[in-house]
């Protein structure tokens, strides 16, 4: 991912907090979305239902590359190929970000593994996920992210901003620049998403942190029962095997977000009132809410 995620960054305009950089998901797994190489324009989907890389272009060509266990080194040296074989020029930084391991993908040869039931378990995780992301988004109507994937730290994330200006982020994200995680962090965001874990949280759970953290927030009572404060991260961590074996995963993940959002903005002063109430948009939720009541009616009667 992050190898088709530099291609990326390395044909796209900059955009705020790295928003040019991520990928989104598909009914079959991520996509880059459209990149412009030139006069002509690509992109690449990563299918985790036949596991299989697919790039294709506006000319109509289209390479498939089976994702399957093998080197780094191995699937870097195959895309390129096949990139070259498109007349498709891409250079990038070989390192990857975001991780302890900085080998060149070009020559890494340790990490070769590919579990087909974990890639799918983990796209249908996000699909779940998406769903309860786009209810969360909608009731806010200030500035907000799309909903998107970030390849470097393998997260679907969403952001809220208040509109005011944070101060200068400390950087230190692990191998990659300040500057870019200042570029990041340059408004006050409430974000939140999901994550399969790391050596430091081994298990996948659902996140949400402030940035900058108001006083109090890591005290704050959240809901539901099990979500905990990571002193060390220092966000709020919801595991995923708590939510999926809920009665409602859906109700208990929204649940999550809309308190660690609530105690975020509370906490910190936003002003909720512009950002969140939009008579226009209560109206349409009004309708659409009446409609489903009169479908209701109809098939009941």
């Amino acid at each position: 991912m992050q190898i088709i995620g530099k291609v990326k960054l390395s044909k796209s305009p900059w955009l705020n907090h790295s928003w040019h950089s991520t990928f989104f998901l598909t009914p079959r797994g991520l996509t880059s979305a459209l990149i412009h190489d030139g006069p002509r324009a690509f992109a690449v989907d990563f299918d985790f239902v036949d596991h299989l890389l697919v790039i294709q272009d506006d000319r109509g060509a289209e390479v498939k590359l089976q994702l399957m266990p093998e080197s780094v080194a191995s699937f870097y040296r195959k895309v390129f190929r096949a990139f070259d074989g498109m007349g498709i020029q891409a250079h990038i930084d070989p390192r990857p970000n975001e991780l302890p391991d900085r080998e060149r993908f070009s020559e890494d040869v340790i990490h070769c593994s590919y579990d087909p039931e974990f890639s799918s378990r983990f796209w249908q995780a996000m699909l779940r996920t998406h769903q309860v992301m786009q209810e969360f988004r909608s009731r806010y109507v200030g500035k907000v992210s799309p909903i998107h994937f970030f390849w470097g730290s393998m997260d679907l994330a969403i952001t809220r901003f208040s509109g005011r200006r944070a101060p200068q982020h400390p950087g230190g994200v692990l191998n990659l620049p300040d500057l870019v995680t200042r570029e990041a962090y340059s408004h006050e965001v409430s974000s939140c998403g999901f994550w399969p874990g790391n050596d430091l949280v081994p298990y996948p759970a659902f996140y949400s942190y402030a940035y900058p953290i108001p006083a109090g927030f890591e005290s704050a009572r959240i809901r539901p029962n099990g979500a905990i404060y990571h002193e060390t991260l220092r966000e709020f961590l919801l595991p995923y095997d708590l939510v999926r074996a809920s009665a409602d995963p859906a109700a208990t993940l929204l649940d999550f977000f809309q308190s660690t959002y609530d105690a975020a903005a509370n906490l910190g002063g936003w002003d909720r009132v512009s950002l969140e109430e939009s008579p226009f948009l209560k109206l349409l939720q009004l309708s659409r809410a009446s409609s489903r009541r009169a479908g209701q009616l109809k098939k009941a009667g």
